[in-house]
C-alpha cells in the first residue's frame, strides 16, 4: 500500500479550505484518510498554515510521499533555524 500526504479540499464554493491528510494513494481526493496532520487556509492574508511537522516527519520516515504542494507547505511550516 502506497501512502501519500496530500490536501483534502473543504469549504464552500469559491472559498476553499484544505486539510493536510495522510491517505492511501488509491482513495479519492476527499475520501477516506488515515490521519489528519494539519490545515491550510489560502483565503486569508498571509495564508494560514498549521501542520504538525513531527507527525509529518514520522510518516515520511515510514515511507509516505508528500505531494509537490504539501512539500512546499511543509517547508513553510517548519520553524526557521538561526
Amino acid at each position: 500500500m502506497a501512502v501519500k500526504i496530500r490536501l483534502k479540499r473543504m469549504g464552500m464554493k469559491k472559498k476553499p479550505f484544505y486539510r493536510v491528510v495522510v491517505t492511501d494513494e488509491r482513495s479519492s481526493r476527499d475520501g477516506r484518510f488515515i490521519e489528519e496532520i494539519g490545515i491550510y487556509d489560502p483565503m486569508v492574508s498571509p495564508a494560514n498554515i498549521r501542520i504538525d511537522t513531527e507527525k509529518a516527519d514520522a510518516w515520511i520516515k515510514k515511507g509516505a510521499q508528500p505531494t509537490d504542494t504539501v512539500r512546499i507547505l511543509l517547508k513553510k511550516a517548519r520553524p526557521t533555524e538561526g
